[in-house]
């Protein structure tokens, strides 16, 4: 069987942030086409990597994405006030014209997402969470990227929202070919959608598949505490 070509290569990689060593000396590959899921408990990270990988902080060691690769983000939270009296599309029209897209590309993101004309009309401040989280991910598809980055995006949702957005990218991964990095606490979606896992506990690392990586023993040791935890045939 033929190698996948990786789309992301993290090599020795360390960040400092003050007088706290966050991540230090981790080394991992993403391959293309694939899904990598970031676990670990709070203060962990996870987001600081996320922050490194997309250029936002400092670091150290080497970031290596592929020449073709084509960056969209969904950050945990978006510090825009939610009261601003501006519509869903207003906001991707925005994103649009920064990227020099057509408004056809919005119509297409917003198809793509699930996210009626109504709803995106409607102030963002309006919006559900799960609809937010939609037009969110809408966003970061507008620029038309073949990787995504998603910072536990079912935050703060609830729970039936939660399945729908968490469908929403497993199906944009396999129907656009997406390479996909996703922080997530959600262990049954880490298991049911990840090709791999990248378990950060500060001073230890774990990666490999989900079979490996989320056993009784590397849970307990990375939250501290005993984790049950079933995992789904594939």
């Amino acid at each position: 069987m033929q190698q996948r070509e990786n789309a992301l290569e993290v090599t020795n990689l360390s960040v400092r942030l003050g007088a706290t060593d966050v991540l230090h000396d981790l080394s991992f590959s993403v391959p293309k086409g694939t899904s990598l899921a970031v676990i670990g408990p709070n203060g962990s990270g996870k987001t600081v990597l996320f922050r490194a990988l997309i250029g936002a902080i400092p670091f150290e060691g080497t970031i290596h994405w592929a020449p073709e690769v084509h960056l969209g983000y969904v950050p945990q939270k978006l510090d825009i006030e939610r009261d601003l009296p501006i519509s869903g599309l207003d906001f991707l029209r925005a994103r649009a014209a920064v990227d020099g897209r057509s408004h056809g590309a919005i119509d297409d993101v917003l198809s793509l997402v699930g996210l009626s004309g109504t709803a995106s009309e409607q102030s963002i401040g309006s919006l559900s969470g799960g609809q937010f989280q939609r037009l969110l991910v809408a966003f970061a598809l507008v620029g038309d990227p073949n990787v995504l980055l998603l910072d536990e995006p079912t935050a703060g949702i609830d729970e039936p929202g939660q399945e729908r957005v968490n469908e929403l990218i497993h199906r944009l991964q396999h129907e656009r070919g997406l390479t996909t990095l996703l922080i997530s606490h959600e262990l049954s979606v880490v298991d049911r959608y990840a090709t791999s896992v990248l378990c950060l506990a500060h001073d230890r690392v774990w990666i490999g598949p989900p079979r490996d990586v989320l056993t009784e023993d590397v849970l307990g040791d990375v939250y501290g505490a005993p984790v049950r935890f079933h995992l789904h045939d594939r």
